[in-house]
């Protein structure tokens, strides 16, 4: 009987040249899940998102902070949690990119975008940092 899940944990320095290990992780996952062109690159764009989001924001690129990367492959979907050390913020304060007063900002733009790639994405607050959480579901 096969597990009920593979899990994967890594560890990176919050450094950005450490995003270059996350191409090769969503490409360990395409590969082990059969996931179509389209998916694996929706899921390399969400973790890169994420964890670069927890380096430059949650960790402030401090290195001696490590993010926390668990992907646990199921057979019909990907759930992937990124914990940074950060004192976290409000989710639902972020600004929608698509409103026309923030079309121009720099910021903002990845949570939409991975919102908007996986199936299921939520933030949790802890002690010990902010986490988030995605699903993908295997479209075929």
């Amino acid at each position: 009987m096969d597990p009920p899940f593979q899990e994967i944990r890594l560890q990176l320095p919050s450094r950005l040249n450490e995003l270059k290990k996350i191409e090769h992780l969503s490409e360990r996952i395409a590969k082990k899940m059969a996931l179509s062109g389209d998916e694996q690159d929706n899921l390399s764009i969400a973790i890169t998102e994420a964890v670069g989001n927890a380096i430059v924001h949650g960790n402030k690129k401090d290195p001696r902070k490590k993010v926390h990367i668990v992907v646990r492959m199921k057979k019909e979907c990907v759930e992937v949690s990124v914990r940074d050390h950060g004192k976290g913020f409000n989710p639902n304060e972020l600004s929608n990119p698509l409103d026309p007063q923030n079309v121009m900002k720099e910021n903002g733009r990845g949570i939409f975008i991975l919102r908007s790639l996986m199936d299921d994405a939520w933030f949790s607050f802890s002690p010990e940092g902010t986490t988030l959480t995605f699903v993908m579901k295997k479209k075929n």
